[in-house]
């Protein structure tokens, strides 16, 4: 089979890195023991798990009460609402970061307007609670998303049946709709915490000193990196044992409907003298996670540009974002077509292997995996070194799963008899894919380079260790620019890159739209 190679291939790339983190750890010897279990890397693991558990917890607290809202209540304008509080995924947490600091950091805007007050100092904005608050309005929406997708399936008959018998709807949500809800809750929060445990851009601006803190650091100073390597092999450790505990806290409970049966979508529950207590929750929310910090970053925009200040490096690295997304696109989708089409059309070991290799990457901290290609274009292949060849593998490593599902899913809806006609014909294989399997498999293929492209732009950790010297993307000019305090030149990028995320969302909403009409 002419995809087995290429398939091959692509798995060993996506465990390369994580095989020469363990050998770069292992060759510090002795002092290995000496790092791992010293009291700065145990202060510097109990602050990033305080700080994963207390992003969670506030995730959830906001996740669940809004996909609540937002589909089994007549709160009005569910639908804004929905879209409203999905927005926090199109505000990188750096851009985040940059807004709360200009609006409420020791000389931001709140600072200004409350001086004539007599109020000479606000709270302080850094440290665990700028962290906290960026992350929980960033993650919310993981958790949102996957509770909405759940009470999508649950069959409202059954709440019915127990508002029908006395119960309140508090009740029923506690004792009928919650423990179903489980799962999902579950899910979501996984993926808040590892997304809290792997983010570089809210602990860096907030000064809060985390794991992916502290692999950078010694990337950037120390002169021997093999405790840049075992950090790292600690947070892969750390975000493994989250992964492995999620399962273990499942309980192998039934969650589907033990009689057949049609479920319906019922009415929605009515708020009656609650509505203006749901309507603030939602509005507080909003405001807080995407009407503030967009505000903000608009304003210093348009103060920039007032005084004046050269905005050519936006454009640079602006350009240079579409280019470099673009092409990890192609290659990504290109990298996903022989798994796709082993995992679909030759369905076994290796298959079933590799498909779970994909996952790889992208379930690891973004810190540490460009670390070990890091290490690995030092030593074992250095004309690749601090080249865009070294970026877009790490791109390729970490967005795979996102082109492969779509792909996948777009290749079983074609049936293999099409493509056995073809070759009965006498088209060769390649002729076969590129004239009928590529051709109807294009709207996966579109989908998957077009989220990839979006991920590109917007990440920061693997940019930042791999960029090649005097390249600038959008993701390190914001994080650059907000490290030197160029907040203007900061805020025309952030806002740039939070338009063009935010189209993702608007596909994700026009798709979901179309498939319920």
């Amino acid at each position: 089979m002419g995809v087995v190679l290429p398939a091959a291939i692509v798995g060993v790339a996506l465990i390369l890195p994580l095989v020469y983190l363990l050998v770069r750890a292992l060759s510090a010897g002795p002092e290995l023991g000496d790092l791992l279990f010293n009291l700065r890397t145990v202060e510097i693991l109990l602050r990033s798990l305080s700080l994963t558990a207390a992003v969670t917890v506030v995730a959830v607290l906001l996740g669940v009460p809004l996909a609540w809202l937002t589909v089994r209540s007549n709160v009005p304008g569910r639908r804004g609402w929905l879209v409203l509080t999905t927005l926090p995924l199109a505000l990188p947490t750096y851009v985040s970061g940059l807004a709360y600091i200009l609006a409420l950091g020791p000389k931001g805007a709140l600072q200004g307007l409350l001086a004539p007050l007599g109020v000479e100092r606000l709270p302080d904005l850094y440290g665990f609670p700028g962290a906290l608050l960026i992350l929980s309005f960033h993650t919310f929406p993981y958790v949102m998303l996957t509770v909405r997708a759940a009470l999508h399936r649950l069959d409202p008959a059954i709440e019915e049946a127990a508002r029908n018998l006395g119960h309140g709807d508090w009740a029923t949500f506690r004792a009928v709709v919650l423990p179903q809800l489980r799962p999902a809750i579950a899910s979501g929060a996984l993926l808040a915490a590892l997304y809290t445990l792997g983010d570089f851009g809210a602990v860096s601006l907030m000064n809060y000193q985390t794991f992916t803190w502290a692999i950078f650091i010694q990337y950037e100073s120390a002169f021997d990196r093999s405790s840049a390597a075992a950090l790292s092999l600690v947070l892969i450790g750390v975000a493994a044992a989250i992964l492995f505990s999620e399962q273990a806290l499942r309980k192998p409970s039934a969650y589907y409907r033990s009689t057949p049966g049609a479920a319906h979508h019922g009415s929605p529950v009515q708020l009656k003298g609650r509505t203006w207590l749901a309507l603030l929750f939602c509005g507080v929310v909003t405001f807080c996670a995407v009407v503030l910090p967009v505000a903000t970053l608009t304003a210093w925009a348009i103060l920039g540009a007032l005084n004046g200040q050269a905005l050519h490096l936006f454009f640079n690295a602006a350009l240079t974002s579409f280019y470099v997304a673009a092409v990890a696109a192609v290659l990504t989708v290109i990298a996903a077509l022989p798994v796709a089409i082993l995992t679909v059309r030759y369905p076994g070991r290796l298959a079933a292997l590799l498909e779970k290799a994909t996952y790889i990457g992208f379930s690891l901290p973004r810190m540490a995996l460009a670390l070990g290609l890091v290490f690995f274009g030092a030593n074992y292949v250095q004309p690749l070194y601090q080249t865009m060849a070294l970026l877009f593998l790490a791109y390729v490593i970490l967005f795979l799963p996102t082109a492969l599902g779509g792909l996948a899913a777009s290749l079983r809806q074609v049936t293999p008899h099409l493509e056995e006609a073809a070759r009965s014909l006498g088209h060769r294989p390649e002729q076969v894919l590129f004239r009928v399997t590529l051709p109807l498999v294009l709207p996966g293929v579109i989908a998957g380079a077009a989220l990839v492209f979006l991920l590109t732009i917007e990440e920061l950790p693997a940019t930042l260790l791999l960029r090649p010297p005097g390249i600038d993307t959008l993701a390190t000019s914001i994080w650059s620019a907000a490290s030197e305090a160029m907040f203007a030149q900061a805020a025309v990028s952030s806002l740039f890159l939070v338009l063009v995320s935010s189209c993702s969302i608007a596909i994700i909403f026009w798709r979901e739209g179309r498939a319920s009409t």
